[in-house]
């Protein structure tokens, strides 16, 4: 339910009546722990939930424009969930269960994944429509699922393929999670050579530029910190890192100059121009309610000086102005909530504890997966800023009880 809360479909469908489940769920759980709960826990837990809620209704109160209620609540909702959810896990005897229980769902995800690919070009006349207000997409029997956008079929090695979003709205959030199950893979378990093979196949299948950059860098890096000097397996990596760099170099050319360079557009637009929102409104930003700050993408234009940078480096940034939310939630925070919270949240971010063994690898991997997608304030992610506060306020508690 953490996975799935965090770009899945399920939760785009049924947002409501999920999060409730999820909530039941998690309240359930630790009624279940009884007298497990380790007070220490509680209460950096419940100082991390008065703190967080703190930050947003002073967001509310002092963002430039009026804010709905409805949509602060929900924020407001998600806090909630998020701790409690970092609080059950918390109090589990065993401090790997976490991850090996992401460890686990993450495995899942990917065998689902693989078998959604494969059976599209079985079932593809045999689809049926799913809608809703904020997202349509085609399944079969609701087991598998396919998105009708433009884009979503694509030609890969001379062959025409659907690209793979699994159980997620869109191909950039399976291979946020895959690239996950690559990195616990390595750095964690068994190195299981042919779990490798499935987890880099199936984030091919995504065609996402995040994703493929995001596995270079990966096995570049782990590459780096194993081989060494050792020759055989160097040329071996050549091998390996040569054909998805072409792919990854194809994708970019198709990004910049070819069909998908409306996405590159997209995305270029949503790096910048939050900035400079934030930069005119930088205490406080000018909130988080959606739709305001779609009022206020929509009437801001960028100074002309930074297109003119961009020429100089040969990216020519053609949006001017949008009416639709952002893509890059980091920079959608720091428009929305000012500087002081954005950069706590990123401070917070990396102060986690969750993901200890390669802390910085890890949080490169987090960090461009929410700059590439609006997932920053859904409860996985959200969860390593919560660790961060949790792991601060427990440390304060623990050395006040030393002094006395």
């Amino acid at each position: 339910m953490l996975v799935s809360s965090t770009g899945g479909l399920l939760f785009v469908f049924n947002r409501n009546s999920a999060f409730l489940l999820f909530a039941s769920i998690i309240i359930f759980s630790l009624f279940y722990i009884g007298k497990g709960i380790k007070r220490s826990i509680y209460y950096s837990s419940f100082i991390t939930l008065i703190v967080v809620l703190a930050l947003f209704v002073i967001n509310f109160v002092f963002a430039i424009n009026p804010q709905s209620l409805t949509k602060y609540s929900f924020f407001g909702v998600i806090t909630f969930t998020t701790i409690l959810t970092l609080f059950y896990f918390n109090n589990q005897g065993n401090k790997d269960y976490f991850i090996n229980s992401l460890y686990f769902v993450l495995k899942l995800i990917l065998f689902q994944s693989l078998f959604s690919f494969i059976a599209y070009f079985f079932i593809k006349d045999n689809l049926f429509l799913l809608t809703s207000e904020y997202h349509d997409t085609e399944t079969y029997n609701y087991l598998f699922y396919y998105s009708p956008k433009a884009g979503s079929i694509i030609n890969l090695f001379g062959i025409d393929i659907h690209r793979n979003a699994g159980i997620f709205w869109e191909p950039g959030i399976l291979q946020i999670y895959l690239n996950m199950l690559l990195f616990l893979e390595i750095s964690i378990f068994k190195r299981n050579k042919k779990l490798l093979a499935l987890i880099i196949f199936a984030v091919l299948t995504t065609y996402s530029t995040t994703g493929l950059l995001l596995l270079l860098l990966q096995i570049t890096y782990f590459a780096h910190k194993e081989l060494k000097s050792n020759i055989i397996k160097i040329l071996l990596l050549i091998v390996l890192i040569t054909p998805l760099y072409s792919v990854f170099n194809e994708n970019m050319n198709e990004k910049f100059y070819g069909e998908g360079e409306s996405s590159f557009q997209k995305r270029l637009f949503d790096l910048t121009q939050p900035l400079f929102i934030a930069i005119e409104n930088p205490l406080t930003g000018v909130g988080l309610d959606i739709v305001r700050f779609n009022e206020v993408r929509e009437e801001f234009y960028i100074n002309l000086d930074l297109n003119s940078s961009l020429n100089q480096i040969g990216i020519e940034q053609k949006v001017e102005t949008t009416s639709r939310g952002s893509t890059n939630s980091v920079m959608y925070m720091l428009a929305g909530m000012g500087f002081p919270t954005a950069f706590l949240f990123i401070y917070m971010f990396i102060k986690q504890q969750i993901i200890k063994r390669h802390r910085l690898m890890w949080f490169i991997i987090a960090f461009i997966s929410v700059m590439s997608e609006p997932l920053l304030f859904r409860p996985f992610f959200f969860m390593f800023i919560a660790s961060g506060f949790t792991h601060t306020f427990y440390s304060i508690t623990s050395h006040k009880k030393q002094l006395s």
